[in-house]
């Protein structure tokens, strides 16, 4: 999610984090490593390369994980994407409506929380807002910026990260009733809903983009 630089420098610097871990964190986050080579599939994107990277990184770290999970148990039909709150307690709330959002809105792919995680969220302060990011080796993480948050509508923002985990790009041109327009509608912008068109997509990268990606070994 990318914000006026007028309330944050560089809020949601998907670029920067696959470089840095939060300058300042409640919880340290792992530290993100180059990108893997891009999905096939993965959705076109509309913003710098650099941030496309970031974006198809941490998609496909995810599916890595989940794919290895499916081999392990033959026959799965249900892919389910396992999250992390103990990093980001603050944010609980925000974390489970996000979650009641995506579960509600897609077929394909649900989020449910465990032990076993595909991803976690953490929480602090950082000068780069919120955002997603990958450490290369099938591990990523949100991170929820505290400042921005009390900014930009909570679940909006959360909702809007967790959008990068399913496969879904950046679009800060985008209107309100677009999830992934991030920051670009303003602060007075409070929907946390993917609209149609981000729905449809994310189904079809779980259904088609999955069975593409054998487990790494």
């Amino acid at each position: 999610m990318k914000y006026p630089r007028a309330v944050l420098a560089a809020a949601l610097g998907v670029a920067a984090a696959l470089a840095a871990v939060p300058a300042t964190t409640a919880t340290a986050a792992p530290a993100p490593l180059t990108p893997a080579t891009a999905t096939a599939g993965y959705a076109a994107y509309a913003g710098s390369a650099e941030e496309a990277r970031a974006n198809r990184a941490f998609f496909e770290a995810v599916m890595e994980s989940v794919a290895k999970k499916r081999a392990a148990v033959p026959g799965t039909q249900a892919v389910t994407v396992v999250y992390s709150t103990a990093n980001a307690p603050s944010f609980r709330t925000q974390i489970a409506r996000s979650t009641q959002i995506w579960n509600s809105s897609v077929a394909n792919v649900k989020l449910q929380e465990g032990s076993t995680p595909d991803f976690r969220y953490y929480e602090g302060n950082d000068s780069r807002g919120s955002y997603a990011s990958t450490d290369g080796h099938g591990r990523g993480y949100i991170f929820l910026d505290y400042r921005q948050n009390q900014i930009y509508n909570s679940t909006r923002v959360t909702a809007h990260e967790t959008g990068h985990v399913l496969g879904l790009p950046d679009n800060y041109s985008g209107p309100c009733s677009e999830l992934m327009s991030g920051g670009g509608p303003g602060p007075s912008c409070t929907n946390a809903t993917p609209n149609a068109q981000e729905r449809a997509r994310v189904d079809s990268l779980w259904r088609y983009g999955l069975a593409g990606l054998a487990p790494a070994s």
